[in-house]
């Protein structure tokens, strides 16, 4: 993939625009509601060991106005994996590995630079069934944005990975977890469902990874009905722990899913 891939400019909207007619988003300029709040939300959870977490006031309307979810189905034991990759650290393979061993799917939501530089990973990830989302090209607070430059982030991504797999894209993380009203209005205009997660752990500073045990422990106390998981790819813990995870939560009755199983 040539150098520049991601640069913004008047030729990438013209390009996208392009691209519309083979289901890609295209930018709608005009059509923006200027009186959405733009103030930053920062996605925070409240543990409820062995249940859904409580999630910070306004979240529920925000994602109910706005096509976002934070929960799967939960009234049956499912639970969705989910990867935070936005640069490579050598282990997505070994991660790849385990889910097509225990036949269990996952989305990755891969950032501009992943996308330009590991084609072959994204490729595999394609054609073994799971989900690649959109977590925006330079991975920026996207309540800090303008809504033509939030257009771009998102539309860019989704370009190039339309020119790589020849598919488009549904889902969207926001990096950090941060987001606003008007940042949920421009993502769900533009096609995409937001997802957000229940169970999390700090698992992205590769020079203070957790132990293996605090890995298992951390999913396995406080999996619930519908949860969605995110791991960030980058963490040897998550690597190494990802086996024992899926087979103790199968253990226990539960079923990973995809999150194209669901109607949101």
């Amino acid at each position: 993939m040539k150098k520049g891939k991601f640069l913004i400019s008047v030729l990438v909207i013209l390009s996208v625009i392009s691209f519309s007619a083979c289901g890609l988003k295209e930018t709608t300029g005009s059509l923006s509601d200027k009186n959405l709040s733009k103030k930053k939300m920062s996605w925070g959870l409240k543990k409820n060991e062995g249940k859904a977490p409580d999630i910070n006031p306004g979240e529920n309307e925000l994602l109910a106005a706005y096509d976002g979810i934070y929960l799967g189905d939960t009234s049956t034991k499912s639970i969705y994996l989910t990867f935070d990759e936005g640069y490579e650290n050598g282990y997505t393979s070994q991660i790849l590995d385990t889910l097509k061993k225990h036949n269990v799917p996952a989305c990755f939501f891969v950032t501009g630079p992943y996308l330009e530089k590991e084609t072959e990973l994204i490729l595999r990830m394609v054609e073994e069934g799971h989900d690649v989302g959109n977590h925006t090209v330079n991975h920026p607070s996207m309540s800090s944005l303008t809504e033509e430059e939030l257009e771009l982030e998102l539309i860019e991504l989704e370009r190039v990975f339309f020119e790589t797999t020849g598919k488009t894209m549904k889902f969207l993380r926001p990096p950090m977890g941060e987001h606003s009203e008007k940042s949920m209005y421009v993502s769900k205009k533009l096609g995409y469902k937001t997802v957000f997660w229940s169970i999390a752990y700090e698992d992205w500073n590769v020079d203070k990874q957790p132990s293996v045990d605090y890995v298992i422990k951390s999913v396995m106390d406080n999996l619930h009905p519908g949860a969605i998981i995110l791991m960030h790819a980058v963490s040897s813990a998550n690597t190494e722990a990802l086996e024992s995870v899926i087979l103790k939560a199968k253990k226990q009755g539960y079923t990973f899913k995809s999150l194209t199983t669901l109607d949101f």
